[in-house]
């Protein structure tokens, strides 16, 4: 497999300085050309199309729970550029979430989003250890209580979009309740856990040579960030940077060709704890307790030694969920290097711009969309062990953008460990 490297310098050098294109007026002779240097947009960037939608979200994100949710939003409010947010969830996770985003404190220059979430009851996927080498059934779920999770991003944007740079600051806490085998019975119950805090730092910078900002059909983007995590309770003090790379090559006049290249490395400046005995206090656990089985020792003893690696090594990008590899569970795989290519063939049905009024959903359509795509992906803790094991995914998705910007997803995945299916909102490689 190539490195990420020599994979951008390929399509740079095959793509970059012009693509020819079946994209033609019907009086033209001659197909028509362009270069990604000189790309112009092909709407305008800020759009102040208003919109809403209220509706019940029936939900089943892998590796966090199932249920039933309501969602409400309002976009371009007051004639302006401001998203508002809200949703309520119910079933195997509860709690509620809201966000206001693109608030312009600099009109067109300076953007504000601010988000948070407090979610009562959660259960996550804790796999038997780190990197590839795990079966789909080879984990344990953790019950977590009172997670909440707050923060914003601030970005400055300058040439319509095609250059910004960002910085953010994020802060949550979450406590452990009891450790479940994966069939939901409780192998150990936490006495005592202590609340643990996180704060999340990033800062970063874009280039967007496409067409459009929220959906480019030609022309390359990047995206390179800075996340940083300082030591909190226990944990260690380390950052890791992601390069995201996007190629979005034109086929005949409305659809797409998009290619992403994923490269994240986490580096630990001063190591958490990684005694065993210390971790199992904090979190009111004894995974030597005499009356557990020695499987559910084990059990025990892996989610602890999840942690020493964490602290020992850091954790880059994860693969899994909505994003990356989108057949597997959110953070299904997760370590210290993760190594990521994707490839999507966007169909648009249509080029329209058709409002409609659904009376719990109104806004512009602008396309219909049919997507095929391919992933591959691959972690590991020590960055020579990258790229031993690959997993992949590939499906088939439906989308409708919309003039607010908001892209309507649904996403239909196979790979490795079987089929999922997923409902969200934005295009892929973004998050």
């Amino acid at each position: 497999m190539f490195s990420i490297v020599k994979y951008c310098l390929i399509i740079l050098y095959l793509f970059i300085p012009t693509v020819v294109v079946a994209d033609r007026d019907d009086n033209s002779d001659d197909s028509a050309s362009f270069s990604f240097f000189d790309l112009e947009r092909r709407k305008d960037q800020y759009s102040k199309s208003p919109g809403y939608a209220v509706f019940p979200y029936p939900y089943s994100l892998p590796g966090i729970g199932s249920g039933l949710g309501l969602v409400g939003g309002s976009l371009n409010m007051a004639d302006g550029y401001t998203d508002a947010y809200v949703i309520l969830l119910g079933g195997e996770v509860k709690g509620v979430a809201g966000g206001i985003a693109d608030i312009h404190l600099v009109p067109q220059r300076l953007i504000l989003d601010l988000g948070y979430s407090d979610i009562s009851k959660v259960q996550i996927m804790n796999f038997s250890g780190r990197g590839m080498d795990t079966d789909k059934d080879d984990f344990r779920l953790l019950d977590l209580n009172d997670t909440v999770y707050y923060g914003g991003r601030v970005t400055a944007t300058f040439f319509e979009r095609r250059f910004e740079v960002y910085g953010g600051l994020y802060k949550g806490e979450s406590q452990l309740d009891s450790i479940r085998d994966k069939d939901g019975n409780i192998i150990v119950a936490a006495q005592g856990a202590v609340r643990e805090s996180v704060k999340n730092m990033l800062i970063g910078a874009r280039l967007d040579l496409t067409d459009d900002y929220a959906d480019p059909r030609r022309g390359f983007r990047l995206n390179m960030t800075r996340y940083s995590s300082p030591t909190s309770d226990s944990g260690p003090d380390f950052y890791f940077m992601d390069y995201n790379m996007s190629v979005y090559l034109p086929v005949g006049r409305y659809s797409t060709l998009a290619f992403n290249v994923l490269r994240s490395d986490a580096r630990v400046k001063q190591p958490g704890e990684t005694d065993s005995v210390v971790l199992q206090a904090e979190q009111g656990i004894n995974c030597t307790d005499p009356t557990l089985t020695a499987q559910e020792q084990q059990f025990c003893l892996e989610v602890i030694n999840n942690t020493i690696a964490h602290n020992t090594y850091g954790t880059a990008t994860s693969l899994g969920g909505f994003s990356y590899l989108r057949s597997y569970p959110q953070g299904r795989y997760n370590a210290a290097h993760t190594r990521f290519y994707g490839s999507e063939f966007r169909w648009n049905l249509t080029d329209e711009f058709t409002p409609f009024d659904l009376f719990v959903m109104k806004d512009v359509r602008t396309a219909m969309q049919v997507a095929f795509f391919l992933e591959f992906g691959s972690t590991a803790d020590t960055r020579s062990h990258v790229g031993d094991t690959w997993r992949e995914s590939y499906g088939v998705g439906l989308r409708m953008v919309t003039a607010s910007g908001v892209v309507f997803r649904a996403d239909f995945a196979y790979g490795h460990e079987g089929f999922e299916p997923q409902i969200f909102i934005g295009y892929p490689w973004e998050l």
